[in-house]
């Protein structure tokens, strides 16, 4: 598979098959992966809280708003909270997204999907699962094996970006022409 291949395979997915669990190793080997990410001032003060337990994601679900209304049987079977550490630096600027995008690529490689949700009862989630102050919750990956098919779109005549199911539940998200995004010199 070549990179562009394992690029246009990572999709977010937002309903996933519960029946197919994640094992912990397979976190930590996505983890390894975000632990290799470029960092500002090399500083990495990104720390992750790992779940693959059922009754622990039952405490990480109801603060982290995935969207797509995943059924009974459709939720995620994993969750990798991204957190900074604040007491290496107050701001994280993009290091999260970079140390993400790994673990995405890296899921995508394994078979495995999932949806990056910056949509997060922070305060919420921290309480919840005892995550001491010193850690702000920047974002979470919720994972599993998916239960849909996603297809990239052009972008329609009348610019609507909003991805939608079709009958088949087939979800197609419409993405700019690689033309629309270059400026002109």
């Amino acid at each position: 598979m070549t990179f562009r291949d394992l690029v246009l395979k990572t999709r977010t997915v937002r309903k996933f098959d519960q029946s197919v669990k994640i094992e912990m190793a397979t976190l930590r080997e996505l983890v390894d992966l975000a632990r290799l990410a470029a960092s500002g001032a090399n500083l990495q003060p990104l720390k992750y809280v790992l779940s693959c337990d059922a009754a622990k994601n039952a405490r990480i679900q109801p603060f982290v708003g995935v969207g797509g209304n995943p059924k009974e049987g459709q939720h995620a079977t994993a969750y990798i909270i991204v957190l900074g550490d604040k007491t290496i630096r107050e701001s994280f600027g993009c290091d999260h997204g970079i140390a993400v995008q790994n673990i995405m690529l890296g899921a995508a490689e394994k078979g495995l999907a999932g949806v990056i949700v910056g949509n997060v009862r922070r305060e919420e989630l921290a309480r919840a699962l005892e995550i001491p102050p010193r850690y702000e919750v920047l974002l979470v990956l919720a994972l599993g094996k998916p239960a849909e098919k996603v297809v990239l779109e052009k972008v329609p005549a009348d610019g609507n970006l909003r991805g939608w199911w079709d009958e088949q539940g087939v979800r197609h998200t419409p993405k700019r022409s690689l033309d629309d995004i270059i400026l002109p010199n």
